[in-house]
């Protein structure tokens, strides 16, 4: 079995002779736990609908058959209102350039909620391609006291049907036979109605037919939702939620943390210790392991991150967030699909801003991408961890909670404020009195994370952390390393200086303070120096263009420069020109301010670009963002400087 995965739009999609299957199926069906089973890939899952809002495509194998999967966005009618239903469509018309249509559809639908999906059903037969119907959460159904007769459900469809459960790999290999005579699989030879009056009589046949009885009510889904939906009780768990989730990140992953920046300040001091080549040396100690080493320290928060997001995905809990917020999204003009979008950009902006797909108004889905880059993204874990680290000791605390998971929910809590407040600005400027649709959400019952699936997402997310240190931040430093370290001084010019050539540690600092990264820190002052910023920062805050976290590395490698045997000591230490401490409490809250506000993330740009369709709308994101975490700066940093914190 081979296997690739690729968004809409990428290259490697559909172009290949061998047969293509595309799976079809109601929002939150199971459709990507199945691709995932039937190709080895990894594609996100979760407890709530639209987690797919783009084409995920896959090789499996069956029998001695090639074959291309492709797993398209959920939908529940084949009259699209979004672009991610739209992207559904075209791809079954075979209106893709250079694609052709589906060899054969494979129609997922969920046992607990089949009549939802009958509707949806007769469309996809309408259509006279092979067709098989995988239905899941049979499981499920049996426990709530449901019941369906696989075999009579068959002969009424006129298609083959089969029982799948795929988070648990129940019936993949009975599929996967099923697939391998994908090209006899039978056609209705009647299709079905299309009067809706007509189709609700066609629904009500087949499931009698087939002996249908629903799934009762879930009795702990039901207890659990009279709290967690309330309007009052809802939003106080909600608001608990999030501040315990950040008081884990600080609590549990700190120490292990600080093992991996001890380790990593021993390994560079063997580095400096017994290589010769001071060049050499400098560069694998003070760029390699001083730089990406800051960074990759950060590696636990990361991880602890995503597995509390993997398990409030898995569990079911979005769409209850999104039901909560959905009346204060209303206040913005916006409606619950765009806090999902939101909510996506928790973790990364970009699957956000791709998420605004299933929004059907232009309007909220441009509203809503202007938005989603102030949601705090992983990026921003590592700088707002170290910043709050140099700005509130770690036993201090108001009252029993700590007072750095306190600030971690504050900066959250910004980000979260800031982006549906641009959200309503950008929707009042493009007139918000357009219609509004209606809020359709299904709320899944509660149900237990698959360990697979919740390790899969961490790993995928620290593997993809590690796969940018590796690449980006480690050629931004490289590049810093450079400029920190240039011009070169001799031995005589450094007397001449007053500094004592066999002074490591002094002859570190002079070489920084002289470097073309100092001429260029310097130069950009007078933008930065209302802020609180010196050259060093100016340096940090310049670098974290490429990468947020390369504002980690910016420092670590500076503070190593200036101190190789305590780098973090040296980071605390650091002075201004005057003898005054550099990282002053106005500083440091204009800097996590900053980093709240500035739109540091290329990639970002790119996916904003490809969805807008230009660079109109990415410019004024980044033109706006930029300019707004400036003043915002500006804001914090004479709020706290009044209020004695400089």
């Amino acid at each position: 079995m081979s296997a690739a995965c690729y968004e809409d739009g990428e290259a490697g999609a559909v172009r290949t002779s061998e047969p293509h299957i595309a799976l079809v199926g109601s929002p939150n069906a199971g459709k990507t736990s199945i691709f995932n089973a039937l190709t080895g890939l990894h594609a996100k899952t979760g407890n709530y609908p639209g987690v797919t809002v783009s084409r995920y495509v896959g090789r499996a194998r069956a029998g001695a058959l090639q074959l291309v999967i492709e797993d398209l966005p959920g939908t529940y009618s084949l009259e699209p209102i979004s672009p991610d239903e739209q992207i559904l469509v075209d791809v079954l018309d075979g209106r893709v350039e250079g694609e052709r249509a589906p060899d054969a559809l494979l129609v997922v639908v969920d046992a607990t909620t089949l009549r939802r999906s009958m509707r949806f059903l007769t469309q996809v037969l309408a259509r006279r391609l092979p067709t098989c119907v995988a239905v899941t959460f049979t499981d499920e159904l049996s426990a709530r006291q449901g019941h369906l007769d696989l075999e009579a459900f068959e002969q009424a469809l006129g298609v083959p049907v089969l029982r799948v459960v795929g988070n648990r790999g129940h019936g993949i290999d009975d599929l996967r036979e099923r697939l391998a005579g994908w090209s006899s699989w039978p056609v209705p030879p009647l299709p079905p109605p299309s009067d809706p009056a007509e189709v609700d009589a066609w629904t009500d046949s087949v499931l009698a037919f087939a002996a249908y009885r629903p799934a009762g009510r879930h009795r702990i889904t039901q207890r659990v939702d009279a709290v967690l939906l309330h309007p009052v009780w809802g939003t106080v768990v909600f608001l608990a939620v999030m501040m315990l989730f950040f008081q884990t990140i600080f609590v549990l992953a700190a120490p292990i943390q600080g093992w991996v920046a001890t380790f990593f300040g021993w390994l560079s001091g063997e580095v400096t210790a017994h290589i010769g080549n001071r060049w050499v040396a400098d560069l694998l100690g003070q760029a390699l392991i001083g730089g990406v080493g800051s960074v990759l320290a950060f590696v636990p928060q990361i991880m602890l991150l995503f597995l509390l997001i993997a398990l409030l995905e898995s569990v079911g809990y979005m769409s209850r967030a999104a039901f909560l917020m959905d009346r204060v999204m209303a206040r913005a003009g916006l409606e619950g699909r765009a806090f999902v979008a939101l909510l996506s950009s928790f973790a990364c902006a970009i699957p956000g801003i791709m998420a605004t797909r299933t929004l059907p108004s232009a309007k909220d889905r441009l509203a809503t991408m202007m938005a989603a880059p102030l949601m705090t993204c992983s990026a921003r874990l590592p700088v707002y961890v170290l910043l709050i680290g140099l700005l509130v000791e770690p036993s201090a605390r108001v009252g029993p909670i700590p007072a750095q998971g306190l600030v971690m929910f504050g900066m959250y809590l910004l980000g979260a404020l800031s982006a549906m407040t641009a959200a309503w600005v950008f929707k009042k400027i493009g007139n918000r009195r357009g219609l509004m649709m209606p809020f359709y959400m299904e709320m899944p019952p509660y149900r237990l994370p698959s360990p697979r699936s919740v390790l899969l997402a961490v790993w995928d997310s620290a593997r993809s952390f590690v796969r940018k240190c590796s690449t980006i931040i480690t050629l931004t430093t490289v590049a810093l390393w450079l400029l920190l370290n240039l011009p070169l001084h001799s031995d005589a010019g450094l007397r001449a200086h007053g500094v004592d050539p066999r002074d490591n540690a002094a002859v570190s600092a002079y070489q920084a303070d002289h470097s073309y990264a100092a001429d260029l820190g310097r130069f950009v002052s007078p933008v930065f120096e209302p802020l609180g910023f010196d050259w060093r920062i100016n340096i940090g805050v310049l670098s974290a263009q490429s990468a947020r976290e390369t504002f980690v590395a910016t420092l670590g490698q500076v503070a190593a420069a200036e101190n190789p045997d305590q780098p973090a000591q040296a980071l605390k230490a650091m002075t201004r020109a005057d003898g005054s401490r550099l990282f002053t409490p106005a500083t440091v809250a204009a800097l996590l301010v900053y980093f709240a506000y500035a739109l540091q993330c290329m990639a970002t740009v790119g996916i904003m670009r490809r969805e807008t369709g230009g660079w109109k709308w990415p410019a004024i994101a980044f033109g706006y963002l930029t300019g707004l975490a400036w003043i915002m700066a500006y804001l914090a940093h004479t709020l706290v400087g009044l209020l004695g914190g400089r």
